[in-house]
């Protein structure tokens, strides 16, 4: 699949869904977007690595809403100023639910396309070669940073830096692993700046691509349907008498 169609169905179902925000709506495209993972095969990538960005934005929604909602009115429990509250629930569970969807379709983006077919693309469209890399870098730097992680786990195992199991044990785990990760990361980016240097990134002449990204007219009529679709789609929602337009 060309990754402008993977990138515009998934810009396309994440602003669907964050328009409608409706929780039911939400878990559908949800499903379907972690079924799209497993048919992909890159769930076991996916499925970690979401949860670890949605752990903290679900305790940090369900603190937020769920204790102290202002427009509670369905009062389940009462601890001091903390009011847990059925709409406060409802709320964060809609709100999560929405953050999922972005989370899980653009992980599965980042870790299904290839850096090479990204800068291709932005050289057949005349993309400046700045903003190519920045696009490829945002796309694959969950994987990235994946990947070094698991190595850098690795490496201390094997030098026996092992903390045990307990939450003050995996605190210290955390800091040992976040030092060298920051700063392998900080070292790489200097070193990669040095090679776009040395290959003239920042050159304004035309460039050519040996590479050809896989497209069809099939995909191509995809995307402006798509394309327009959303845009009517909008028009309708948030227009007088839409969707969106209700109280």
């Amino acid at each position: 699949m060309n990754p402008l169609t993977h990138l515009t169905a998934v810009v396309a179902a994440v602003v669907v869904t964050t328009a409608v925000g409706q929780w039911l709506f939400s878990l559908s495209v949800l499903l379907v977007a972690a079924a799209g993972t497993v048919v992909a095969g890159t769930w076991r990538r996916v499925l970690p690595a979401a949860g670890m960005i949605l752990l903290p934005l679900a305790a940090s929604l369900l603190l937020t809403h769920g204790l102290f909602h202002p427009e509670g009115r369905t009062i389940l429990w009462v601890w001091g100023p903390a009011r847990l509250s059925a709409e406060g629930l409802a709320l964060a569970a809609t709100l999560i639910l929405r953050g999922a969807v972005l989370v899980v379709l653009f992980l599965g983006l980042s870790f299904s396309v290839r850096p090479a077919d990204i800068m291709a693309l932005c050289n057949s469209y005349r993309v400046p070669a700045q903003v190519g890399f920045v696009l490829c870098s945002t796309l694959t730097i969950a994987p990235a940073v994946g990947e070094r992680v698991r190595r850098i786990r690795e490496a201390q195992q094997l030098r026996g830096v092992s903390k045990g199991t307990t939450l003050p044990a995996r605190l210290a785990s955390f800091r040992i692993l976040a030092v060298p990760l920051l700063l392998s990361l900080m070292h790489e980016a200097g070193q990669r700046a040095a090679a776009l240097e040395t290959r003239g990134f920042g050159g304004t002449g035309r460039r050519t691509s040996l590479m050809e990204v896989p497209d069809s007219r099939l995909q191509a009529a995809f995307r402006w349907v798509v394309g327009l679709g959303l845009l009517v789609f909008l028009v309708l929602w948030f227009g007088p008498g839409g969707g969106g337009s209700a109280p």
